[in-house]
């Protein structure tokens, strides 16, 4: 039995990302459902593992971590020698952009982003009404931020430098998502990150993630 597990569901974002990684990184680990329909995140072994009662929860040995983009950096620092390299080794400035771009992905993309997601993904998914007041107003905060996005990919492959890396890794959950709605237009109008956007759905980790969901 693997060393290292993830709790968590293939349809959480947030899983999603911390699985993506583990699969670029070719580590090995065990994959334990957490049933949210029936309120196991809430649970108390459950929160022994995540205080906030949110998936996922990770383990590493004796190590417990939660919040996906830190448990990505865990990995990809405890495991740098293995699989895609995910950073960019060498000097404190190129690892600064990366830095970055985590954290632009984080603090201006995935607002506007995640809720567009609940609104044209997971509402209907749950029988309720999307607002489309809200829809608008964050489809135009996320056409500013992809403008930005745009004038970066015309100067680079990839976010944070010319290789995939955490800082576009941690994209995908709501990208994937928004690219079966209306909100496909805003990637689509931009050819930098369209072609960006495409190079990394297509990724052979990213692939496996999504097969999760049909299990």
């Amino acid at each position: 039995m693997a060393a290292t597990k993830v709790h968590g569901s293939p349809l959480s974002g947030a899983t999603q990302r911390v699985l993506a990684c583990l699969y670029e990184k070719e580590v090995e680990f065990q994959f334990v459902p957490v049933d949210m329909k029936a309120g196991e995140h809430k649970s108390e072994k459950f929160l022994c593992l995540n205080p906030f009662g949110q998936v996922p929860a990770f383990e590493d040995g004796d190590l417990k971590l939660f919040e996906s983009r830190a448990v990505t950096q865990y990995i990809a620092h405890e495991y740098a020698n293995k699989g895609t390299q995910l950073l960019a080794p060498g000097s404190n400035k190129t690892m600064a952009v990366v830095h970055l771009w985590n954290e632009a992905e984080a603090h201006q993309f995935n607002s506007p982003s995640s809720t567009l997601v609940w609104e044209l993904f997971f509402k209907p998914l749950f029988g309720m009404t999307t607002d489309t007041a809200v829809v608008e107003e964050n489809e135009a905060k996320l056409a500013k931020v992809l403008d930005v996005y745009e004038t970066r990919l015309a100067q680079s492959k990839y976010l944070a430098c010319d290789h995939f890396t955490l800082a576009d890794l941690h994209h995908l959950p709501n990208i994937q998502c928004l690219l079966g709605s209306p909100v496909k237009k805003l990637f689509d109008s931009r050819p930098h990150v369209s072609a960006w956007v495409a190079d990394i759905t297509a990724r052979p980790a990213w692939s496996k993630v999504l097969s999760m969901q049909k299990q």
